[in-house]
């Protein structure tokens, strides 16, 4: 059924006036402050060999009406599931009846009474008493079409939530994986922190920060777009394991794999390396694949993915020479690698070098290979301002990404501990925000001294969490993953 406008301004005119007839008689829900529930819904029917006979007391919206005369079904629809109500005016008394056939789709309600199960075979609950405890004055969307539009969905998740139970799912599955995340650092002697999500300066990454301005003090401040700093800070001061699990904020664009807040988690570990962090990111991801789904095979739109460990790996070179057809080994200087890139169709933009041609390179040719978990490692030091280099090639860093199902779900490094290095390597990152890479990262005094005091050995994690849920709960855009993305108002569009 399409609800006309004119129809739908009268439905909803009904439900205003049979709720100022419910006031007027001393029946206004909205008084209404609690309701004992012994029962949910699923508990009653997976076990109703104990619960059969007995007595309960439950609550939930009418999601669908039937019947009529002196007897009626409801379907009520809680918070684990949907359960049958059978209502019959000899049950609940006649003044009682006729209040009951006033009440809507998406009402909610308290019944209690007697468990049992009808001539079809359907567990219910014969109604002995029902109490209206919120008038719904909306339209739910209509049974057999639902809530399908994805915009409309995004904007009201709670009727999303309501008609579209499998959705409720995606969201308990995404608390399960957090918490198996936490488990397992905590398992591991991680400590939890939290660090400033207002900032004087966007540190930690390469991103387009928000900013803001904080009146008392009079100056502009920045969302976070990373919390690496604080935490490296942390570890100078003496915590050897840490981290943090919160929003980020980047002012960026928007697609199926990006929202400009955003669920990641960073962590730290003194006395260790890169390698460490990839054992520690291919089997903290099985742990929870494990945990959440039961099993590391997983299907993703289609996609058969395992996430045993260990996983593949590959140096981004090495990439870049088996799907780009380049070998860099043979590249040595800034001009040769500009040829190579012009050759190849990518945009040549100011103070382009080696290490930056390499980099575009692999997101051009590489990434869409990448659907097993594999972990290129070895970047550029261009494109790694916070990661230590490599020993034997200072060309390159110790660093690595992780790709499931072509995406990065993970950055990690061998952290760089040389202030010497970082001061130079920041100096680099301005001159790039003065050629106009408002993403090139800022200089942080503070930070360069927290590594003059001394930063060990270190290695450190970055995890997108949101992507992660995408790729375990079988989802196609991170909007289905994030129980409020951020929407255009619709005032706007």
């Amino acid at each position: 059924m399409v609800y006309e406008e004119s129809n739908l301004n009268e439905m909803l005119r009904l439900r205003r006036e049979k709720l100022n007839k419910l006031r007027e008689v001393g029946r206004d829900p909205f008084k209404i402050e609690k309701y004992e529930v012994t029962h949910h819904s699923k508990y009653i029917i997976d076990n109703f060999d104990e619960m059969e006979g007995k007595f309960v007391s439950i609550a939930g919206r009418i999601m669908s009406k039937r019947g009529h005369g002196k007897a009626s079904f409801i379907d009520i629809q809680d918070s684990e599931g949907r359960i049958q109500v059978f209502v019959k005016v000899n049950l609940i008394g006649e003044e009682e009846y006729e209040f009951f056939k006033t009440y809507d789709i998406g009402d909610i309600i308290g019944v209690k009474g007697e468990v049992f199960k009808t001539k079809k075979g359907e567990i219910s609950v014969k109604a002995q008493e029902i109490v209206l405890l919120t008038k719904s004055l909306q339209i739910l969307p209509e049974k057999f079409h639902g809530l399908k539009d994805p915009d409309l969905r995004y904007r009201q998740r709670y009727v999303d939530l309501i008609v579209n139970p499998e959705v409720k799912q995606t969201f308990i599955l995404r608390s399960k994986i957090i918490k198996a995340v936490r488990e397992y650092l905590d398992n591991r002697g991680f400590l939890e922190v939290d660090t400033p999500i207002l900032n004087t300066i966007a540190g930690g990454a390469a991103a387009r920060p928000f900013i803001t301005h904080h009146n008392t003090l009079d100056i502009d401040m920045y969302l976070r777009i990373a919390n690496e700093l604080y935490l490296k800070r942390l570890i100078v001061g003496g915590f050897d394991k840490v981290y943090e699990m919160g929003r980020m904020f980047r002012n960026e664009g928007m697609s199926i794999k990006h929202n400009p807040e955003y669920t990641a988690i960073e962590l730290y570990q003194a006395y260790a390396d890169y390698e460490d962090m990839m054992k520690l990111t291919e089997n903290l991801v099985a742990y929870v694949a494990e945990k959440a789904l039961g099993t590391t095979k997983i299907n993703y739109q289609g996609k058969e993915i395992d996430l045993t460990p260990p996983w593949n790996r590959m140096s981004m070179e090495e990439a870049v020479k088996k799907y780009a057809g380049v070998d860099f080994s043979e590249i040595n200087t800034d001009e040769e690698a500009l040829k190579i890139a012009e050759e190849k169709g990518i945009e040549i933009k100011p103070g382009m070098t080696r290490g930056h041609v390499i980099n575009e390179l692999f997101e051009e040719y590489a990434e869409e290979h990448l659907v097993q978990p594999t972990f290129i490692t070895h970047h550029p030091v261009e494109v790694s301002p916070l990661a230590k280099r490599n020993p034997d090639n200072p060309r390159i860093t110790n660093r690595f990404e992780a790709f499931v199902n072509t995406w990065e779900i993970a950055n990690a490094f061998s952290e760089l501990n040389d202030p010497i290095d970082q001061r130079q390597r920041f100096i680099e990152q301005l001159k790039q925000r003065e050629a106009g890479d408002d993403e090139a990262h800022m200089m942080d005094t503070d930070f360069l001294n927290a590594l003059e005091v001394g930063l060990p050995p270190t290695g450190g994690l970055g995890i997108g969490i949101d992507r992660l849920i995408m790729i375990l709960t079988n989802q196609s855009s991170i909007r289905d993953v994030i129980l409020f993305p951020t929407m255009k108002p619709i005032e706007n569009k």
